[in-house]
């Protein structure tokens, strides 16, 4: 089943890096995101996780930005002998503020998308 069909939050395409971990590592990876939505994002990496693995998220949706912290779940992987190798991650715990602020950073880029 093609993931577009499932979406309900807009992405918009962009490369963001991130910093992730998981529980049982303890220092951070650090791959880019290719895109962005209010419920989550696509990691692109030559060694997804598993699907249903919780990680620890940080990233910055603008130079300098806000900090964005929270945890993820990974609910779609590619495979890595594809074009795109990587993971969808699924927002599980982010703060309202985080919402909100990634969610005025995606209206903004459609904006200047559709102008």
């Amino acid at each position: 089943m093609a993931g577009s069909e499932r979406r309900i939050h807009p992405r918009v395409p962009l490369k963001l890096l991130v910093q992730f971990r998981l529980s049982d590592v303890d220092q951070f990876m650090r791959e880019h995101a290719v895109n962005l939505s209010v419920g989550g994002m696509f990691i692109a990496t030559p060694e997804p996780r598993p699907i249903g693995v919780l990680v620890y998220l940080q990233f910055r949706v603008a130079d300098g930005g806000t900090l964005i912290e929270g945890l993820g779940r990974v609910v779609h992987v590619n495979d890595p002998k594809t074009n795109e190798p990587g993971m969808g991650i699924e927002f599980v715990n982010l703060d309202e503020g985080s919402r909100e602020f990634i969610d005025a950073a995606i209206h903004a880029r459609l904006t200047r998308a559709i102008a």
